[in-house]
């Protein structure tokens, strides 16, 4: 089967629809969303919609996605994130407000040793970004693979033979392979608010009977997100940073 993986989108209408675009060559068969469905971005209700709307979806929350359904008040969130999300609860629909304050935390396992997590697989608001902390992720749950996002870096963290190594994805595509009795813990970066300096929306396509997860990068017409952006009254930093992907 092979499994469309998207995190982070970050209510960006113009990458959601660039990348489902390009993925349709994929032919994947289900989809999988890491979290941060909202947050930053103009464009909550349209980007939940089309997201309800795909085949054999299993998504989980992200922080973004509780402050903005009023699961929590985002008193950590800097002046920029807490004024989007506050936004954002403003103008979401009441089915898609109801919808986004249903999402399941992490970890979800959708196939049998495969999870999903925002965060790590023990604390969904916590940030997976060295062999550190990877070390401890793999410690805390048994998992075969596990999709992580929240920190909108593109890469994979592998568990070999007591060896953590780490993969990131420099290249477009980037084929991770996952071989037998290797433990992977994969992030495929950002959709709607990228922060590697690549500005190009980033998602992954996991096909499990090759064994492999292929991050792709899809250009998006991001001066149209930007536009809305301000004209929504968001912070104009927040499409200041679209424009060079951090």
């Amino acid at each position: 089967m092979r499994f469309l993986v998207l995190s982070d989108l970050h209510s960006n209408l113009e990458a959601l629809q660039a990348v489902l675009g390009y993925a349709r060559g994929l032919r994947y068969e289900r989809v999988l969303v890491l979290g941060d469905v909202v947050g930053y971005g103009p464009d909550p209700n349209a980007v939940i919609e089309v997201l309800r709307g795909l085949p054999g979806l299993a998504a989980i929350r992200g922080n973004h996605d509780k402050v903005a359904s009023g699961i929590e008040d985002g008193e950590d969130f800097n002046e920029a994130a807490s004024a989007a999300a506050l936004w954002t609860r403003g103008v979401l629909a009441p089915g898609n407000l109801e919808w986004l304050h249903g999402l399941p935390r992490g970890p979800l396992e959708f196939a049998p040793g495969r999870y999903l997590a925002h965060g790590t697989p023990h604390d969904e608001d916590r940030y997976l970004l060295d062999e550190g902390e990877a070390r401890r992720s793999f410690g805390a749950l048994s998992f075969d693979l596990c999709f992580f996002g929240h920190s909108h870096f593109p890469c994979a963290f592998t568990l070999d033979r007591e060896r953590v190594g780490l993969q990131l994805a420099r290249v477009e595509p980037t084929i991770f392979a996952l071989g037998a009795g290797r433990r992977a813990l994969v992030n495929p970066g950002s959709l709607g608010q990228p922060r590697d300096r690549n500005p190009k929306s980033s998602f992954a396509l996991y096909d499990d009977a090759l064994g492999s997860v292929t991050v792709y990068r899809v250009a998006y017409p991001l001066e149209t997100t930007g536009e809305k952006i301000r004209a929504a009254g968001l912070p104009h930093a927040l499409a200041e940073r679209l424009r060079i992907g951090v």
